[in-house]
């Protein structure tokens, strides 16, 4: 099924309601098992990609990930064109809630074309690789000073089969209150979209920021594939 057909079935007006109450929405079953298979399969192969991180020589975990070259592979390509138009009405109102001048056009190729004129161009989609003991720690994706506010990251392995642990989890920093947690249980095939860094919470007296990171719990046993679909790109 094409990549904006898929997308489109979707309830997102219920998906960005959820977004907007809880910083994450789930996509159950956005690629199938094949799918996923076939994107995980592609870790091998650095023909595909411009770069490799090794977590623990940065501090950022254990583990390892590789960014996508471009052109990406089609699938991966279509979903980040796909996805952005249903989420770039809240990154807007987000923005206006939160008093960012900033605002987001419909299309992902406009988008792209202003990053690029800034200077940021590398592609940010990437593949990561957990083994046993590896873990991602909590951070936020933020790499230039143009940063969409939403992404999306989709779970290719399946849980309790190809691995144990490794739950997603965020983290919401509220001020002058205590951090608030959410672990988010995802399949294979299961795609999570969550706020990158701030998003506004309508409290008491107003409109107020929450700072929000994300990262992947220890991994117990096996190996564990995600691939995160970033919508703004590096320098």
């Amino acid at each position: 099924m094409p990549a904006e057909v898929r997308v489109a079935a979707y309830d997102w007006r219920a998906l960005t309601a959820e977004l907007d109450g809880f910083g994450c929405a789930i996509l159950p079953k956005l690629l199938s098992p094949d799918e996923c298979r076939a994107i995980a399969g592609l870790y091998s192969d650095e023909s595909h990609f411009r770069s490799r991180v090794v977590m623990a020589r940065h501090g950022f975990g254990k583990g390892e990930y590789r960014y996508f070259s471009y052109p990406l592979p089609d699938l991966i390509g279509d979903l980040r064109t796909a996805i952005f138009p249903h989420l770039s009405g809240l990154a807007n109102a987000w923005n206006e809630r939160m008093g960012i001048g900033q605002r987001y056009p419909q299309d992902h190729a406009s988008y792209l074309a202003r990053c690029h004129e800034a200077g940021q161009v590398r592609p940010t989609p990437l593949l990561l690789q957990y083994g046993p003991g590896d873990y991602n720690c909590l951070h936020q994706d933020l790499y230039g000073d143009l940063v969409f506010p939403i992404q999306v990251a989709i779970l290719l392995s399946e849980p309790s089969e190809d691995f144990t642990g490794g739950e997603f989890v965020l983290t919401e920093q509220r001020p002058r209150m205590q951090s608030r947690a959410e672990v988010v249980s995802l399949r294979r095939g299961d795609a999570v979209a969550f706020a990158v860094n701030n998003r506004p919470v309508q409290g008491t007296r107003g409109t107020y920021r929450v700072n929000m990171r994300h990262g992947v719990s220890r991994v117990r046993t096996g190996t564990r594939h995600t691939v995160g679909i970033i919508f703004h790109d590096a320098p």
